[in-house]
């Protein structure tokens, strides 16, 4: 081989990268470890997938058979827009890694904009979705670009707060709602924070750490968790199969089953926000997704991931579902199982495919008890987190402003976490941005980097308080009791910084 054939990049598959040998999400499976671990991605991200469509068909006043219809819908979608994004066509799919399915960021938009009108009020959220997703897929190639202007702090940063704005959404499915819907009227619900569930969701965290440590069984520790937590609830009388017997075999989702879509300005432009928020998560996602495998992610790839994304969203609504996104959880997955194939997930997209044309098999997943799947999510949501902190261990801190952004970023994506009000007086375009964590902490870090180091590059010699604080606060007093192997007592010293990297040894 020649100097210039070794210094060559070598091609993998449709796009050529910096090293040689295969891409690690390309590796293939043997057909039972490829099922079960598309299964596994599947129960992971089941619950997120059918609440959207519940709670929108609810704000509709949809019957329970029209309900079935959206839920059904979704999973069809989701299956479609999950094969595309992993297995992917030209110019469209990241081809890594990553489950598709409704986003939770156009909830509240869609709610405002379906309003009293029932079914005419739906029409006009899937017009709205159609023409804010043919914009966005318009937009993506130069929305790719901005892949450059996520380093580790941005990274870091973004991945974190996407694992811990999750943890609601875990606790969430534990402890149900507050309230209920009684004959017209809202009244507390009082099954709420129950005992039974949260042991439950308390067995099933429990099942998914011994799992994890069980070599044999510790990639599959989450399937295993929710399975077992399911057979605990029907034991317990907490879950029961009986309404899988009612549905359907087979039936596929009409085209526009609720009428043509409508379209109004107004909801119009509300949707392009809305989408914007989702392609800000989804590049958050690809890019997250591509620190856990360890794969090479550049602008190409962020751009046909996107394109994958917003071509999803344009066909959701023909299908009757609305738009999608890369679902984080699912990222925690493949951090979890260190499974880092595209083609078990694509296992995954296809059961999802399958679930949309079966109402029958939709209903056997929709008898896992959302406190199992909330057992199930503390893990998943967490590994997402730790992710995150772990990225941002390579960040350099030392004479940068990095601990700011850092700070900062992650201070502004749990606002929405912490307080979900915060936003709700200011203008409806600013809050439906940051009501999203994961889009609040993207702006605010990419931002901040750009300001402290691109538009003002250097390592300031004295930078803020906040940069400059030490790792560790210690008194000169407990150096001393440290220092001859003593015990610390509650006395008082003065207090003296250590250096960044300095400890503490016997003289």
């Amino acid at each position: 081989m020649s100097t210039d054939d070794a210094d060559a990049p070598a091609t993998t598959g449709r796009r050529t990268t910096a090293t040689t040998g295969p891409r690690p999400e390309d590796d293939r499976l043997g057909l039972g470890p490829t099922v079960g671990y598309g299964v596994q991605h599947v129960l992971a991200m089941f619950g997120g997938v059918i609440a959207v469509p519940i709670i929108i068909g609810g704000a509709a006043g949809l019957d329970p058979a029209q309900s079935a219809v959206l839920v059904a819908s979704g999973l069809f979608v989701s299956g479609l827009a999950t094969l595309l994004q992993t297995l992917g066509l030209p110019f469209f799919g990241s081809q890594l890694p990553l489950v598709q399915g409704t986003s939770f960021a156009s909830v509240s938009t869609m709610i405002a904009i379906v309003g009293d009108d029932g079914t005419d009020g739906l029409r006009v959220v899937f017009g709205a979705v159609i023409v804010a997703a043919l914009i966005g897929l318009l937009i993506s190639p130069f929305f790719a670009k901005v892949v450059r202007l996520f380093p580790p702090v941005v990274t870091g940063s973004i991945i974190t707060v996407i694992g811990l704005s999750l943890m609601p959404v875990a606790t969430g499915w534990i402890t149900g709602r507050e309230t209920v819907t009684v004959a017209g009227a809202t009244v507390p619900n009082p099954a709420f924070a129950s005992l039974p569930n949260i042991a439950l969701a308390a067995f099933t965290f429990l099942v998914v750490i011994v799992a994890s440590k069980i070599r044999v069984v510790s990639r599959l520790s989450v399937l295993l968790g929710l399975l077992v937590g399911t057979v605990v609830a029907l034991g317990l009388g907490l879950s029961s199969f009986a309404k899988v017997g009612e549905a359907s075999v087979a039936a596929v989702p009409t085209p526009f089953a609720f009428g043509g879509p409508l379209f109004e300005i107004g909801a119009i432009v509300s949707m392009v926000i809305v989408i914007l928020v989702v392609m800000v998560e989804t590049t958050a996602d690809i890019l997250a997704v591509g620190e856990v495998v360890g794969a090479e992610v550049d602008s190409r790839r962020v751009g046909d991931g996107l394109r994958a994304d917003m071509a999803a969203s344009v066909l959701a609504p023909v299908f009757n579902s609305f738009p999608a996104t890369a679902f984080a959880q699912n990222v925690g997955l493949v951090a979890l199982t260190g499974i880092r194939s595209r083609f078990a997930v694509a296992a995954g997209g296809l059961l999802l495919l399958v679930l949309g044309l079966s109402p029958m098999a939709s209903a056997v997943f929709s008898a896992i008890p959302q406190p199992v799947l909330g057992g199930a999510g503390i893990v998943l949501f967490g590994t997402v987190a730790a992710s995150g902190i772990r990225t941002l261990a390579s960040v350099e801190y030392r004479n940068t402003n990095n601990m700011v952004i850092v700070a900062a970023a992650v201070a502004f994506g749990l606002i929405p976490v912490v307080s979900p009000d915060f936003w709700a007086n200011f203008p409806e375009w600013f809050a439906t941005i940051f009501h999203s964590g994961i889009s609040s902490a993207a702006i605010v870090a990419v931002l901040l980097n750009l300001f402290f180091n691109v538009l003002a590059p250097g390592r300031p010699s004295a930078p803020s308080i906040v940069a400059a604080g030490p790792p560790v606060l210690v008194q000169t007093g407990e150096i001393r009791i440290l220092s001859s192997g003593e015990v610390l007592g509650p006395d008082s010293y003065e207090p003296v910084t250590a250096k960044p990297g300095t400890q503490v040894r016997d003289e």
